[in-house]
């Protein structure tokens, strides 16, 4: 994915040849949620000298109302038109995704994406020059009512890497595609997941904060072009009972130049000493980072035996079943996988806490162990005890308990976005906890 380098000048004059009209001026809130000020053609010039206000006292888990000001700046490399000229007879619609300034303009502590910026600026102290990230999103498509609506019925009857008539959204997916590459997205796959209705598409890695911007522009172009053809797409990480949940594995690599940090090919699985630390500290700080990757009530309805997800803190070669596993390319594409992550995760978040786990791992030379090379979802408890392989939080109460203990995750976060994060998944996971469920009515109310 190659980064065009737009300037000023250059933005304002492809806004003008181009008939933009309106600019999203977007950015992410501490929950994962893409938040957007558009303003009008003629106020680009303001916006692009960095001189765009908002109330940030509005914004979840940002500011009280007697600190709301604060700045948008406009990151120049993400300038992107978003729509075609046939689709815009009023004039096109283009975004710039920001950082989030403070009024002495300074970065605000809780930017997700500046504060991403600030733990890979601790690379340079490993001798490291890039993080990189390649996500593996998936999502699924459920049909819209005569209202259009939302409906809870699934887009199709297919299964993994189906063809038509059973994958009947193939063209929906490839529609996908087409907007996606021209956003300037390098695609590598698209295929029908294991679930009915339910969709993956990969592109090319790229450096950690390209690619979380990535994730949220391909989660907008998603939704969109599900609802021009009458579907809804969600990243609900499982949205229904008894088919597999949406994941979205990361997969991770470091470089120093050109040259992949993780990679040795004198070592007998041509992995570098750097490597197995670093999945050494992806596996000691699992259960603090998983409140991250993992935020939502629900996402622990899709970490569960029997679906592929990962369950337990354990690694290996070519296992699905731990939570890191390491792909077969090396060279160049050596890479972590991290299973784990779904995608209600905030990505600038999740990689935080994945890169400083990483990175803790390689300061302290934290050995990861053996790989495991059987099925762990077939190992008894006994087992699993004496390889030492332990579980990954079970609720989000749980894995935020885990959280709140752990300084170098705490850390990642910086104090304000943890402590909103964390005040703010609690009041939901106590409110989850207050319901009244149809399972419990179902189970219960004609028995007792």
């Amino acid at each position: 994915m190659a980064k065009q380098k737009w300037t000023k000048e250059t933005i304002l004059e492809d806004a003008a040849e181009k008939n933009v009209s309106y600019i999203r001026l977007m950015f992410t809130d501490i929950l994962g949620i893409i938040k957007n000020v558009e303003i009008p053609v003629a106020q680009l010039g303001k916006a692009l000298n960095n001189d765009m206000a908002f109330d940030g006292s509005s914004i979840e888990g940002f500011v009280r109302i007697e600190e709301s000001d604060m700045y948008l700046v406009p990151d120049l490399d993400t300038w992107l038109i978003m729509t075609k000229h046939d689709e815009d007879p009023d004039g096109r619609v283009a975004r710039l995704i920001c950082d989030v300034e403070t009024p002495d303009r300074q970065p605000f502590a809780g930017d997700p994406r500046s504060n991403l910026k600030r733990i890979l600026a601790k690379l340079a102290d490993y001798g490291f020059t890039t993080f990189n990230l390649g996500p593996e999103p998936e999502f699924y498509l459920f049909k819209r009512d005569d209202q259009g609506r939302p409906s809870k019925e699934l887009g199709d009857h297919g299964g993994y890497f189906d063809l038509a008539p059973m994958d009947i959204q193939e063209n929906v997916r490839r529609e996908m595609v087409i907007e996606l590459e021209d956003m300037g997205f390098d695609i590598e796959a698209s295929h029908h997941e294991v679930g009915p209705g339910q969709h993956e598409i990969d592109w090319k890695y790229a450096d950690a904060i390209s690619a979380c911007d990535f994730i949220q522009t391909f989660k907008l172009v998603v939704k969109s072009v599900a609802k021009r053809n009458n579907l809804y797409a969600t990243f609900m990480p499982k949205p229904v009972y008894g088919i597999a949940g949406s994941g979205m594995h990361f997969n991770l690599s470091l470089f120093k130049g050109k040259e992949n940090v993780f990679f040795d090919p004198e070592d007998d699985r041509q992995l570098s000493k750097e490597a197995y630390y670093f999945i050494g500290g992806l596996l000691k700080y699992a259960s603090a980072y998983t409140a991250v990757c993992n935020p939502l009530v629900n996402s622990y309805k899709r970490l569960v035996d029997g679906f592929e997800a990962p369950v337990y803190i354990a690694w290996s070669e070519k296992n699905r079943s731990p939570l890191v596993r390491i792909p077969v390319a090396r060279g160049l594409s050596t890479r972590v996988e991290v299973r784990s992550i779904d995608p209600s995760a905030n990505p600038y978040l999740a990689l935080s806490v994945l890169l400083a786990a990483g990175l803790k791992g390689i300061e302290e030379k934290i050995e990861p162990g053996e790989p495991i090379m059987r099925n762990i979802y077939s190992m008894s408890r006994q087992e699993r005890f004496e390889q030492g392989i332990f579980d990954l939080p079970r609720t989000l109460g749980e894995a935020l308990d885990n959280l709140s203990q752990e300084p170098v995750i705490l850390e990642a976060l910086g104090s304000h976005i943890s402590e909103n994060f964390i005040d703010e998944k609690s009041l939901e996971f106590d409110s989850y906890n207050k319901q009244v469920t149809q399972w419990e009515l179902e189970k219960y109310f004609n028995i007792y």
